[in-house]
């Protein structure tokens, strides 16, 4: 309809990337963490559009940790085109590790903690 892509499709970017950075950089896949009864749920989420990604625009997604707490992490994230790297979005993600038995949040295991920490 504007030939910009939808609000709603940047989150499907950052989840995809994230997801994908798990499993390359840190060896431990979302499918690992089902694997152990685990879960990541989003408790918060801010997505600030700075400039409009067009329908046919080639972007990339760079997604970190930016902190951790006894039962989630905080991830930063930014969206820029791939022709002028300029900054298209940036937020963050407040997410909590739970146990997909009970569905309640739980501590993150020191073990995972080691894996994610770089």
């Amino acid at each position: 309809m504007n030939q910009h892509v939808h609000s709603s499709r940047y989150m499907d970017y950052v989840l995809a990337a994230r997801f994908d950075q798990m499993e390359r950089c840190y060896k431990m896949s979302m499918q690992s963490f089902l694997d152990l009864g685990y879960s990541w749920v989003i408790r918060t989420s801010h997505i600030e559009f700075i400039r409009p990604l067009q329908i046919n625009d080639h972007f990339s997604v760079t997604t970190n940790i930016s902190s951790f707490y006894s039962r989630g992490v905080n991830i930063d994230f930014k969206i820029n085109r791939k022709d002028n790297d300029k900054l298209c979005s940036k937020g963050y993600l407040d997410c909590s590790l739970i146990d997909i038995k009970s569905g309640r949040s739980i501590s993150i295991p020191e073990k995972i903690k080691k894996i994610y920490e770089i």
